[in-house]
């Protein structure tokens, strides 16, 4: 496979909680073009459904339907190149996932994410503990988010990516922050 660049498809990626996906939604709401996180939707599919490709019943297959899901939506961003593109997460957060996990990572998932380059920039929301909170879909502990930080941090800076920081501040500051930091 041909390695693919999107230089507009932009990740916002952190441990839960800490803020990615308020910041993706006031993307969304100022306009821009966003790909929202896919884990939750898969979560609440599978909860509707009775299935078990869930992150505390079957992390492996759960990391599988996210990788086909994440997989897809860089291919559908790609075709519309031209326009940014906000991510919730990118390829490389399911092999982090994995990794958290202490699983297997397949190498079509190593191979996927070497081929399939997002924006140079990664953006990545640190623990943040006051604005933490679990809900019926986050079920993991402020440690064990503050931990998937960390691994996202290994594994972007592992592909080669350069990781910005968000700052502690409000949605909009983080939103507009973001947004210097894509149109320099």
């Amino acid at each position: 496979m041909d390695v693919r660049i999107n230089k507009n498809a932009i990740i916002i990626t952190g441990g839960p909680g800490m803020g990615k996906t308020s910041v993706i939604d006031w993307l969304r709401n100022a306009g821009h073009q966003v790909i929202p996180e896919s884990g939750r939707d898969i979560i609440q599919k599978e909860l509707k459904a009775g299935g078990n490709k869930l992150p505390w019943a079957d992390r492996q297959g759960f990391a599988n339907k996210m990788f086909t899901s994440a997989t897809a939506d860089f291919d559908k961003a790609l075709f519309n190149n031209e326009v940014q593109t906000f991510f919730d997460r990118g390829i490389p957060d399911v092999i982090g996932y994995l990794m958290l996990c202490e699983l297997p990572v397949p190498d079509k998932m190593f191979i996927a994410a070497k081929n399939r380059r997002y924006h140079q920039k990664v953006f990545i929301a640190p623990p943040w503990e006051e604005i933490y909170e679990r809900d019926e879909e986050r079920k993991q502990s402020f440690d064990e988010a503050s931990a998937t930080y960390e691994v996202m941090c290994r594994i972007y800076t592992d592909l080669g990516y350069s990781l910005v920081e968000l700052p502690k501040l409000t949605i909009e500051k983080r939103a507009a922050f973001i947004l210097n930091e894509v149109t320099d």
